[in-house]
C-alpha cells in the first residue's frame, strides 16, 4: 500500500454454497427436504447443477455435478440447529438417507452428531436453541 492511500472498504457477498455431486438432483432432494429450502422449479433428473433457494438474506446451496465420488475428508461442513430438538433431527435426516459417522452427545445434554448425506458429505446436528435455553448455553 502506497504511504497515505486511503483504504477502500470492500464487502463481498457469498451468493451460494457449492457442493460437488454425483447425482444433483438426488443429493438436491436430500438436501431440500432436510432444510426445508425449495429446489429451482425449473430442475430436472440428470441436470448438471441443481439450486436450492435459501431464505432472503443467506446463500443458495448450489450442487454441481462432478464424476469422481468423494474420496477424502472435507475440511468444510454444515452445523444444523434445528427447530425441533436435536434427537428428532437427527431422526428425520437418518429417515431421508443421513447417516451417523461420530456420536458426540454428552450426558448432560450437550453436545453434537457428525452425519453425512448420501453422497459423504459432512454435517453436524447440534441442539435446538430451546435445548439450549434449558441447559443455560451461551451458544
Amino acid at each position: 500500500m502506497v504511504a497515505g492511500a486511503a483504504k477502500v472498504a470492500v464487502m463481498t457477498v457469498i451468493r451460494s454454497i457449492t457442493l460437488d455431486a454425483n447425482n444433483p438432483y438426488e443429493l438436491g432432494k436430500f438436501w431440500e427436504a432436510v432444510l426445508g429450502w425449495p429446489m429451482d422449479p425449473d430442475a430436472a433428473p440428470g441436470d448438471g447443477e441443481v439450486l436450492l433457494q435459501a431464505p432472503e438474506g443467506l446463500p443458495g446451496l448450489l450442487l454441481i455435478e462432478v464424476p469422481e465420488p468423494k474420496t477424502a475428508k472435507s475440511r468444510m461442513h454444515f452445523d444444523l440447529r434445528p427447530e425441533i430438538t436435536r434427537d428428532e433431527e437427527l431422526a428425520r435426516v437418518l429417515a431421508l438417507g443421513a447417516t451417523i459417522v461420530e456420536d458426540h452427545r454428552k450426558a448432560d445434554g450437550a453436545g453434537w452428531i457428525w452425519c453425512q448425506d448420501p453422497e459423504g458429505n459432512a454435517f453436524c446436528v447440534e441442539r435446538s436453541a430451546s435445548e439450549r435455553e434449558a441447559q443455560g448455553a451461551a451458544v
